[in-house]
């Protein structure tokens, strides 16, 4: 029976034991199905793109709402816009934009494609330290590049227009998308 594009799930399933009890293959399997089901949450580009979805708010209340809203449903596809604005504004500046792949390969290495929890010293060390640490030394190796101002005004934009689309993008399906994810409903209270 042929094994071909199958994915192992055991770190005993290949020869040498190169990467921490896995082959190279191994880890390039388990690293392109974690992509595919990390790009699984991404909304189809048709759906956030879709113009009769567009419309002002009537209140600041509604606008916060839909943001709210909006945030959870397209998070993998804003996070996107995020970093492809910060990527073309590095095109500009290629010490940074090598310091920002190669802080993109230690992400993937280190967070996104890690099957067992990280151990240093002998201790386990929290997603949480790993996430802080990460975010920290990129932004402090982005900033070193002298890219400074470039790099928080492609921030600044992609966060504007995150907002900016998530406040005007009507949000009525994608309520419930939030309910159970990020808070429990409130059951309607009886009138006296």
């Amino acid at each position: 029976m042929s094994k071909y594009g199958t994915i192992p799930t055991s770190s005993s399933a290949g020869g040498g034991a190169p990467l921490g009890g896995t082959s190279p293959l191994d880890f390039i399997s388990r690293a392109k199905a974690r992509g595919a089901s990390a790009l699984a949450t991404r909304r189809p580009w048709r759906e956030l793109a879709d113009v009769h979805a567009i419309g002002l708010p009537p209140s600041l209340g509604d606008a916060y709402l839909r943001v709210r809203a909006n945030l959870t449903h397209f998070a993998m596809n804003y996070a996107i816009v995020v970093l492809v604005v910060v990527f073309l504004s590095l095109l500009w500046h290629p010490a940074s934009l090598i310091v920002f792949l190669v802080c993109m390969l230690a992400w993937l290495v280190l967070y996104f494609l890690r099957d067992e929890p990280l151990v240093l010293f002998g201790r386990v060390v929290a997603d949480g330290y790993v996430l802080a640490v990460l975010a920290v030394v990129t932004l402090v190796l982005l900033l070193l590049t002298g890219a400074t101002a470039n790099i928080l005004s492609s921030l600044l934009i992609g966060l504007v227009l995150v907002v900016l689309h998530a406040a005007v993008h009507k949000s009525e399906d994608n309520a419930d998308d939030e309910v159970g994810r990020w808070y429990a409903p409130v059951p309607q209270q009886p009138s006296h």
